[in-house]
């Protein structure tokens, strides 16, 4: 259609006026953002204190863990401060997360309800048990470390963490056994002591320490899965489970340069790292080559258990 000339000021006219009505239109009204939730009660962080009587000005002192960590933490009796047991060399925790002998942090994930070597060494051999589930979302399981079974010299050690559906942090969620017996692990102060073997208390329930004379020393803590962390990882935590396990501490004092397993290799003077340590998530793979029958068995492709021994020990099969 063809405007005139004439039409033309009276059409501008008209589209002004237009503008100015639309202008004056108010928007919308915005809807408000729902109120936020109500949040997670913070978790109760843990109490610790310098245990050594080395350090009299920081023994018996108690500390809170820190918040990264509040359930598994320990007394630097040096600095007289807390320090999270998960950060430093030798560390196994979480959806096996480890902190190798070199330092470098790495995953393992293995599979649920299997077992797999840790380390092995001619004198010292440590193996795992994975509970887990499977992540649909994932190709893989989420596992944590259930139990450790520990041959040394002609002995079996057995740590791991008590299936529970509630936690609750005044019971008792830690077994272990010793050659087979099971040892009862009544009162706060409570001890054990076997030749080179010395089994002490780092908290009222749910945590140890364990030393072999010469040979090592490990710190176990026995944690759930909370219904935070289980959100946050979507883990999918049911009330029937709540996937208790073990956060570990490993200290070697006198390994050979042919140890392995999937910490052990780390400990090795000539050791390097295969995996993409720049990665967010380095993950150790070759996951068959650790994997073992039972608890005590060392029949994983890199054992080196009792191969230089005098007195080799035998396959105690699986107790689990």
């Amino acid at each position: 259609m063809k405007i005139t000339s004439s039409l033309l000021p009276l059409l501008l006219i008209f589209w002004a006026i237009e503008s100015q009505v639309t202008a004056q239109k108010p928007f919308p009204p915005v809807k408000p953002a729902p109120p936020p939730g109500k949040p997670n009660p913070p978790v109760k962080p843990k109490k610790v204190k310098c245990r050594s009587k080395l350090f009299p000005a920081c023994f018996g002192q108690f500390q809170f863990c820190p918040v990264d960590c509040p359930r598994t933490c320990y007394v630097d009796c040096v600095s007289c401060k807390p320090v999270c047991s998960c950060n430093i060399p030798g560390a196994v925790c979480q959806d096996p997360r480890f902190v190798g002998g070199d330092g470098v942090t790495f995953y393992f994930h293995g599979h649920k309800d299997q077992n797999f070597c840790l380390l092995s060494d001619p004198n010292l051999h440590i193996n795992s048990h994975f509970i887990g589930k499977r992540s649909p979302k994932l190709s893989r399981d989420f596992t944590w470390v259930q139990s450790i079974g520990i041959l040394y010299d002609d002995h079996k050690l057995l740590i791991g963490a008590k299936k529970t559906s509630t936690w609750d942090d005044t019971e008792e969620h830690l077994f272990i056994s010793f050659d087979d017996t099971p040892l009862s692990l009544d009162g706060a102060n409570w001890k054990y002591r076997n030749s080179s073997l010395l089994i002490t208390r780092t908290s009222s329930t749910n945590g140890i320490a364990v030393e072999v004379e010469n040979s090592f020393k490990i710190t176990a803590t026995v944690v759930p899965i909370g219904a935070e962390e289980s959100r946050i990882h979507g883990y999918d935590i049911r009330d029937d489970d709540c996937f208790a396990h073990l956060e570990l501490g490993f200290k070697f004092y006198k390994l050979s340069d042919v140890v392995d397993g999937v910490l052990g290799q780390t400990y090795r003077r000539n050791y390097v790292s295969k995996m993409k340590v720049s990665s967010n998530m380095p993950v150790m793979g070759d996951i068959p080559k650790y994997s073992v029958s039972g608890i005590f068995d060392t029949d994983c492709t890199v054992s080196r258990f009792g191969r230089w021994n005098r007195n080799p020990m035998l396959n105690a099969g699986d107790v689990l």
